[in-house]
């Protein structure tokens, strides 16, 4: 009533055409364009105040303004509303140009801002928002925002780079200790070899098919996890589980014991590891604590461990033993001849050609061995490749025990026209503990007790291969006294009993030294046998005196200039430092690590064809080098004339015996 009152009020003054124009103004603001002004306003400060939203703020007002605009349409009639346009033109700050061109005051922002954030929140992020307002704010110069100094500036940067510093080390600390983990897993690793473990592992991914024998290895974890289980039953009661979990562990054993691959399992097989699995079920839903089974899983890890290292120790043991044994083949040949010779008379037990043996002029050998069988492939392999057998002469020196087989067999078996001189070691009065310093420590009681005491502390299986009888014999040590056997003698090569001779060896005697005492085949490689490798470079003895990277050298077949030996007191070098290692510091045991001392600047490098290694621990050496080399060393484990020998070099070797000869056929020796 009061909108048609106000209408005819409005009809009256136009009618009329009196009145007060400014009246009609302010009814007009009052009754419609305040409502339009606020509803206006409201789009104007979304326009003005939202960056990140103009397009879809713009069509809102838009329609408010139409709407607005439709209102007026259907109240006024077209000279109002043109009234109206010309009337709110001079409005000042209230008008719609001043509202689109001017931002609103902070507090009605802030008024509306409420409103607008919570629709507008739907579509937009909270970082976004606050970036806008924070746009807002800077737009308006709102009085209370706060001006950084230079000095808060200052410290304020000097914050962010102690914070940014702080995180670099923390995040190097991190890197540096999970770095320093792995490298001592990698180390644990080294320690345990894998080859003792045999074919399967859980810890290693395999190299073969992954689908084979993968029954046996489910069946292998299964057992592994069913004895975790079963120490956790055990602490936490679980009778009936425990007896149910050890039952199916003795099933799956009982299988795994006679089987190795999947075809050997038996039909049964599969129902045992579907039982197993679901009592290893049963006992996760009862059992598993993660913490538990960590801790079960690495004490059996542990465990393991030790038993590998024990295993490995036993069989380093059992590998030495087998290595430094003599087959009972061997043994009853050496008893038969000991038994024959002594059944000669004395003129019989003499060799011919006896004055060839101080004759410079001949090619002279030295080889110092106990094993019959051994020397006998020496010499019949170098006889049988010489151009001329009658020049060369062997100087065989053996120990007591094996004495009268050594002269048998080659008083049954001559080697031709070359000479034969056999010799016992214990016959040598001038060779005693006074004169030689390494008969003088074994016969000190540290030394027996080193020797002969199984439980003493440094009996580990690195030490084992020390611990050999050999190096009991003087035998062994012999090769550095060749001057004291030989006096007359300018130049004689020294053979190990573990090489054959593929070619003719005098060449050797025409090589220049270069007035150097020792020719030998060096055996350094890139980083392997050189000097660190045998001394202890951490005394100051051996750091001082010689070079940790020089390269190493072979015994089995040197050239030595006796005269050279006696002008430079090879003898006496040898026994100096012999002495000095009395208590075993400078090295340990053998006479590779002081033969390198000994002659150390004094050794000529001779082609390696003349001298292959490795056929005792090597598989992989070339058949062609073997083939191409004078003289064939099998140094290492694995002897010819063990049942330890590889088969693939075996027949270098005995093809230089005669199988069908009485002796070996009694005594069993056959290839």
């Amino acid at each position: 009533m009061a909108l048609k009152r106000g209408l005819s009020g409005v009809n009256r003054i136009r009618g009329g055409g009196g009145g007060s124009r400014s009246a009609f103004i302010i009814l007009v603001f009052f009754c419609v364009f305040a409502p339009l002004v606020f509803f206006v306003g409201r789009g104007v400060y979304i326009d003005s105040s939202n960056d990140y939203s103009n397009g879809s703020v713009k069509q809102d007002l838009d329609w408010r303004e139409r709407l607005a605009m439709k209102s007026l349409r259907s109240l006024f009639s077209k000279e109002v509303l043109d009234v109206i346009t010309a009337s709110t033109a001079d409005l000042g700050p209230f008008s719609l140009d001043s509202f689109k061109k001017n931002n609103l005051s902070a507090s009605w922002r802030r008024e509306v801002g409420v409103d607008t954030s919570v629709r507008n929140s739907q579509n937009q992020t909270t970082p976004s928002i606050m970036n806008a307002k924070r746009d807002i704010t800077s737009k308006g110069g709102s009085s209370h925002q706060k001006v950084e100094t230079p000095a808060k500036f200052y410290r304020r940067q000097l914050r962010e780079k102690r914070r940014e510093m702080r995180a670099n080390e923390l995040v190097q600390r991190n890197d540096d200790t999970i770095l320093k983990l792995e490298n001592a897993a990698i180390e644990r690793s080294k320690s345990v070899d894998s080859a003792v473990l045999g074919k399967y592992s859980i810890w290693r991914r395999e190299n073969e098919n992954d689908n084979s024998d993968s029954n046996i290895r489910l069946m292998r974890d299964q057992v592994i996890m069913a004895r975790v289980y079963t120490g956790i039953a055990k602490l936490k009661n679980k009778t009936e589980l425990l007896q149910e979990l050890q039952a199916r562990i003795k099933d799956s054993q009982r299988v795994l014991s006679e089987a190795t691959t999947d075809a050997d399992l038996p039909r049964s097989a599969h129902d045992k590891l579907r039982d197993m699995g679901q009592v290893l079920s049963k006992a996760k839903m009862q059992l598993y604590d993660c913490k538990l089974v960590t801790g079960k899983l690495r004490a059996m890890l542990q465990t393991a461990d030790e038993q590998v290292r024990s295993l490995k120790k036993q069989s380093t043991f059992l590998a030495q033993l087998a290595a430094k044994t003599i087959p009972n083949p061997i043994h009853c040949l050496s008893m038969r001849l000991t038994i024959d010779y002594y059944l000669l008379s004395p003129e019989k037990r003499k060799f011919p050609r006896r004055e060839n043996r101080e004759n410079p002029n001949l090619y002279h050998y030295a080889l110092f061995s106990d094993n019959v069988l051994a020397a006998s492939v020496v010499v019949n392999s170098t006889i049988m490749n010489a151009k001329d057998p009658s020049k060369h002469v062997f100087h065989l020196v053996t120990d007591k025990l094996n004495f009268a087989a050594m002269n048998m067999w080659f008083l049954l078996n001559p080697p031709g026209k070359a000479t034969i001189h056999v010799e016992n070691v214990d016959e040598f009065k001038w060779l005693n503990s006074s004169y030689c310093p390494v008969l003088r420590q074994l016969e000190s009681s540290a030394m027996k007790e080193y020797y002969f005491k199984a439980d003493h502390p440094s009996s580990g299986s690195s030490n084992l291969k020390y611990r050999n009888p050999k190096y009991l014999s003087m035998l062994n040590h012999l090769r550095f006294y060749l001057p004291d056997l030989y006096p007359k003698l300018n130049k004689i090569l020294f053979l190990d009993d573990d090489i054959i001779v593929q070619k003719d060896l005098t060449p050797l005697w025409e090589v220049n030294l270069n007035g150097k005492v020792n020719g030998a085949v060096e055996t350094c490689g890139e980083s392997f046998h050189r000097f660190d490798k045998y001394l202890n470079f951490s005394n100051p003895h051996i750091a001082r005196n010689f070079n940790p990277n020089a390269c190493g050298w072979a015994y089995g077949m040197n050239m030595f200039d006796l005269k050279e030996w006696k002008k430079r007191d090879i003898t006496g070098i040898y026994h100096k430092w012999q002495n000095m290692n009395e208590n075993r510091t400078l090295w340990k045991l053998g006479t590779l690590p002081p033969g390198l001392i000994t002659f150390y600047g004094l050794t000529h490098p001779l082609d390696k064809s003349w001298h292959v290694l490795g056929l005792g621990y090597n598989p992989s050496i070339a058949k062609k080098d073997i083939q191409n080399a004078a003289v064939v060393h099998y140094n290492g484990n694995m002897k010819p004339w063990l049942e330890l020998a590889m088969s693939k070099y075996r027949p270098y070797w005995t093809k230089y015996i005669k199988f069908d000869h009485p002796y070996l056929r009694r005594c069993n020796l056959h290839e």
